[in-house]
């Protein structure tokens, strides 16, 4: 059914990716992040205006930050979509979408 080349071809699709960045890398934009955001956060702490005006501030940072991290996802996700991998597993998912029968009645 299935040749040799074929069978090496889909278990290396199966693999789990390798980790693009370096652990080196992630440690320095934890620590960036974790700066920016520490240092933005005392500066509206210590600006001299109302309560009401910091406390302003500080939702705008928060949503900020959150807003960041959804655009990441976005982006993660769009560039897993273009994959040949994802690729690969979304056929198989409609095909066997396709040929599943969920009124089917085996053995009569």
């Amino acid at each position: 059914m299935c040749c040799e080349g074929e069978l090496g071809t889909l278990s290396r699709m199966n693999a789990p990716m390798q980790s693009r960045t370096t652990a080196a890398y992630f440690v320095q934009a934890v620590i960036s992040f974790a700066l920016a955001t520490s240092a933005l956060a005392l500066g509206i702490a210590y600006l001299p205006v109302g309560a009401w005006m910091r406390a302003f501030l500080a939702v705008g940072l928060l949503y900020e930050i959150t807003s960041a991290f959804t655009l990441a996802k976005v982006i993660r996700d769009r560039q897993e979509a273009g994959e040949i991998t994802t690729r690969v597993d979304q056929a198989r998912l409609e095909k066997l979408l396709a040929e599943h029968d969920p009124f089917k009645v085996e053995g009569i």
